[in-house]
């Protein structure tokens, strides 16, 4: 059997080691090695007191027929939960000697995708719809100037050579500085004009104010189909019932019951080749104590920058690209409340009677607040009562080390308090009835500083034939969860077949193909 070692137990390390032990079991030995203590790397639930954190927000849906099966082979879905349902608590459950709902529920909620932008104190569509309820709050003589702004925009293209101009080809001047300038300023830390358009291409897409109006249009016409819609237009989407990282344990456990091996808390320090193009063995850092492990396959989702710094013998111009590659970290700050200051003023009915978003864009550029995740609407069961406590989340953009990340938890939800009271989201006198932060290293590989010579070291990487890079950091590519698991779905198939070269890997997510073309052999479309 060939030995086979995967770096990180998040979507893409479980997907490839589940699928290889799935369609070759008799061939490959293999063992995921996870630095932390936790399965699902981002894409992980923390749990608190009861009630559940999902790290950065994740909704699954995608084009990619083959991701959406393994999800529905993985958990089964389920309609959206009644009210009544909702109110059958875990802990009646476990007080009746029946088994842990979270062990025996594994099934995907059917979920409404509400998300919208808060900005001076009302609330716009995310994407920006083109309802009465925009033009109204934009005020007539703004939504002029936007339309105006959008036309000439359309009538002279700028190059797209940063994500300023990627965003005014598409929306116009005006709405760019009203709704997307700021926001993505406060996320990166970088202006958009400093910013790789390839952002725009992976994350946007084909939206686009012309791909708005075809949207509505297919809604006045009736029903439309979501497989053909925009992805950032689709109005459901699933997802587990105690959170995504439900999924990813519930997969942890399917690996091991094929024969793999989890080993949790190692850190892989380094990377042993030699001058043959093969990588040899890894050294991995557990209790104190360092190991090494010898391979015949090495699939990495760690980040590569930490991966080629722990490399021997790396030429220094792929070096100093990789050491160059920058990083955006994250802070999530869990606030439970009695409830908020926004009032329900849509049609869609929610448990509380609160606002329906999953996550509210914060586009005032006066704090320093991103989003707000409202986990109640992700799933009811994240909350241990949902009837009478809203539990959200605030989520911070920053810099490893830098003066926010550097705060005590007791400062930082301080702060976060304090900004939610100063844009009216909770009353002054709010009682905060639990908190919590945490803090994400590396949450978002970003597309600046040495970015533009990816391609360089892309191919010193490949040069190694029995290395395989995978997921949102393995490739330094701002990735979606459906993304980073067809790069191990396309991985598994090479190494499977013994295909060497490695562009489909790669290409996942970045050619055109791959988002508007159905293709029965690929894993993306």
């Amino acid at each position: 059997m060939k030995k086979v070692i995967i770096i990180g137990a998040g979507p893409a390390g479980l997907t490839a080691g589940y699928e290889l032990l799935k369609k070759a079991p008799q061939e490959y030995d293999v063992t995921i090695y996870e630095e932390t203590d936790a399965i699902g790397g981002i894409s992980k639930t923390v749990r608190h007191n009861g009630n559940r954190m999902d790290i950065g927000g994740h909704r699954f849906f995608s084009k990619d027929k083959a991701v959406m099966q393994w999800w529905q082979d993985m958990m089964p879905r389920q309609g959206k939960p009644s009210f009544d349902d909702i109110k059958l608590k875990r802990e009646k459950k476990l007080a009746q000697g029946g088994p842990d709902p979270e062990q025996t529920d594994r099934v995907m909620l059917v979920r409404n995708r509400v998300s919208r932008i808060y900005y001076k104190h009302k609330f716009f569509d995310y994407p920006v719809s083109l309802k009465w309820e925009t033009i109204k709050n934009m005020g007539f003589g703004t939504t002029m100037v936007a339309g105006f702004s959008y036309l000439r925009g359309t009538m002279a293209k700028k190059p797209e050579s940063s994500l300023e101009n990627f965003y005014i080809n598409r929306f116009g001047r005006k709405l760019y500085s009203m709704f997307f300038e700021g926001y993505t300023e406060k996320l990166w830390g970088r202006h958009p004009r400093e910013i790789s358009a390839d952002w725009g291409s992976q994350r946007v897409k084909g939206l686009s104010i012309m791909a708005v109006i075809k949207d509505m249009f297919s809604k006045i016409g009736g029903k439309k189909d979501q497989k053909k819609v925009e992805t950032s237009l689709i109005e459901e989407f699933y997802y587990p019932k105690f959170g995504p990282g439900q999924l990813w344990e519930t997969t942890a456990e399917e690996f091991e019951k094929l024969g793999g091996r989890i080993v949790m808390n190692a850190k892989i320090t380094k990377i042993n080749t030699d001058g043959t193009g093969r990588v040899n063995s890894i050294i991995c850092e557990k209790d104190g104590q360092e190991m090494t492990v010898d391979g015949d396959i090495f699939i990495s989702s760690m980040p590569v920058k930490d991966l080629v710094a722990g490399m021997n013998d790396v030429p220094a111009k792929e070096a100093a690209i990789a050491a160059g590659l920058p990083y955006r970290d994250f802070v999530t700050v869990g606030l439970l409340l009695d409830k908020l200051e926004l009032k329900n003023e849509t049609p869609i009915p929610t448990l509380g009677n609160i606002v329906p978003d999953c996550w509210i864009y914060v586009q005032d550029v006066g704090v320093k607040l991103g989003r707000i995740q409202i986990f109640n609407n992700w799933s009811p069961y994240m909350v241990q009562d949902p009837e009478h406590r809203v539990w959200i989340g605030l989520e911070y953009f920053c810099a490893e080390g830098d003066e926010f990340w550097s705060m005590s938890d007791e400062e930082c939800i301080a702060f976060a308090i304090k900004e939610l009271k100063s844009m009216g989201v909770i009353a002054k006198d709010a009682v905060i009835r639990d908190s919590h932060r945490e803090r994400i290293k590396k949450a978002y590989p970003a597309y600046f500083d040495t970015y533009a010579e990816i391609d360089t070291l892309i191919a010193y990487l490949d040069k190694f034939q029995n290395l395989y890079c995978v997921g949102r950091n393995g490739q330094h590519r701002y990735n979606n969860m459906d993304h980073s698991m067809a790069t191990s779905f396309e991985a598994v198939k090479n190494i499977i077949s013994g295909k060497t070269d490695k562009a489909n890997i790669w290409s996942v997510n970045t050619e055109k193909e791959y988002h508007e073309t159905a293709k029965e052999e690929s894993s993306q479309s």
